[in-house]
């Protein structure tokens, strides 16, 4: 059964119309990073819940969340509302296998999102320790517009922490971005233009990829890893290349 413990609104921010970021304070069970718990409000007699990944690191106990509001959802407009020193409703253990101790052996890991999931990554990076395994590191954010990159300083800030290993770039598909890419992840994959601006190549030997967030982007990019580079889904009792987690 689950257990729901209380939480806390510490802050509330608002990137865009509909892109905010929660911080809360809550006593939950240690949960690692790239997992997810589940919010919930009690909305006219009900619990209204859904699930969210955390995007801090694991010792950090400001719990964050980065939500989209749904216009026709229950939840996220209710979340989107919340004020510091509002209460909410967590979930006390996290779930998901998107983590680390997932991966298998590899020289390069790959970390692509769309949207709001780039919230797993950011908690993954959060702790330099926990990825000395690998010797490359790119993290790539893909988004409608660049108003949505609500990360980006965090990104560039968490560069600068792992000294040349890790590469941030971005993604924007439906206006002209300057200091990165522009189009879908898939496309950009197919022309190689991916990996020229990531200066690294994509093999079956030496990279494994994570992929997170729109569930088409998902399949697509898994679907094409398999056909032109040769790699395969991950799995326990099958090692392969691909890790994935469908945002919705």
């Amino acid at each position: 059964m689950t257990e729901w413990v209380a939480g806390t609104v510490i802050s509330n921010t608002r990137w865009t119309e509909r892109l905010f970021s929660l911080r809360v304070r809550a006593d939950i069970a240690p949960f690692q990073a790239g997992q997810f718990t589940k919010l919930a409000l009690d909305l006219d007699g009900e619990r209204v819940q859904r699930a969210y990944s955390y995007v801090n690191g694991s010792a950090n106990p400001e719990l964050e969340f980065y939500i989209i509001q749904v216009p026709q959802g229950r939840l996220s407009p209710a979340l989107q509302r919340l004020q510091p020193g509002d209460s909410l409703w967590l979930t006390r253990d996290a779930n998901g296998f998107f983590v680390l101790d997932e991966i298998p052996p590899a020289r390069d890991l790959w970390m692509l999102a769309t949207g709001t999931a780039i919230g797993p990554y950011l908690s993954i990076l959060a702790d330099p320790s926990a990825l000395t395994r690998f010797t490359h590191l790119r993290l790539i954010h893909a988004v409608r517009r660049q108003e949505d990159l609500s990360y980006l300083p965090q990104m560039r800030e968490l560069e600068q922490r792992y000294a040349g290993r890790l590469r941030c770039l971005t993604v924007v598909s439906r206006e002209a971005n300057p200091d990165g890419l522009e189009g879908r992840i898939p496309d950009l994959l197919t022309s190689g233009a991916l990996e020229q601006a990531a200066d690294l190549a994509i093999s079956a030997e030496h990279s494994h990829l994570m992929l997170c967030g729109n569930p088409q982007m998902v399949r697509d990019t898994q679907a094409l890893l398999k056909e032109q580079y040769g790699l395969s889904k991950h799995l326990r009792r099958k090692p392969g290349q691909i890790t994935s987690e469908h945002y919705w």
